[in-house]
């Protein structure tokens, strides 16, 4: 199997429960190191969306915030896509031919899907134990984690597949492109006509 998602699941909730104390990571080993960073990318997008929400934030903080999650969701995109590219090299490298038959959805948006499921789940979990919380607020989380865990044990099958299909050769995939144009001076009229 080019990846094990059991292992990707584990290490985006064990990430996702470490930065909350210690926003540190080291892994080079590819594509860990990819989808790690995926990972990152969206435990601060998270984090900045919930500030970009207070209702009387200092414009200031707000202005930052805004573009804080553009960067954060660049470099999101941008490590799905780099996930999508180690997998096209290794079927290459080890000499698998692509299925005219393509699938979709690519394995690093799948990986991009069980990461945000992941930090659904961290915090509907928190929600579920907040000691503030009405009993039915904390029962109404719970039911919602168990959901969570069942999606993701189903994307978690899904993938599974997808990359068991791409090593035998009976399906295919594309990097798509994301082609943000909000973040290029060059694409955003309202960036290239301040100039």
């Amino acid at each position: 199997m080019i990846l094990t998602v059991n292992e990707i699941v584990n290490l985006q909730a064990e990430n996702i429960y470490e930065w909350h104390t210690n926003k540190h990571f080291t892994e080079e080993k590819l594509p860990i190191k990819f989808i790690v960073e995926n990972n990152y990318w969206n435990y601060q997008l998270w984090h900045e969306e919930d500030i970009a929400r207070i209702k009387d934030i200092d414009p200031v903080r707000m202005v930052e915030a805004k573009r804080n999650i553009d960067h954060y969701n660049q470099q999101r995109n941008n490590s799905m896509e780099s996930i999508d590219e180690w997998i096209l090299t290794w079927l290459k490298t080890n000499n698998v031919l692509m299925a005219e038959k393509l699938h979709s959805e690519t394995p690093g948006m799948m990986i991009d899907r069980l990461s945000i499921m992941a930090l659904k789940k961290y915090h509907m979990l928190e929600e579920a134990v907040r000691p503030s919380a009405t009993e039915a607020h904390r029962f109404n989380c719970k039911e919602k984690v168990a959901i969570l865990e069942q999606q993701i044990k189903d994307l978690s099958v899904c993938l599974t597949d997808v990359l068991h299909q791409l090593e035998k050769g009976t399906l295919g995939f594309k990097v798509y492109r994301q082609l943000k144009m909000y973040n290029d001076p060059s694409l955003n009229p309202q960036l290239y006509n301040k100039k």
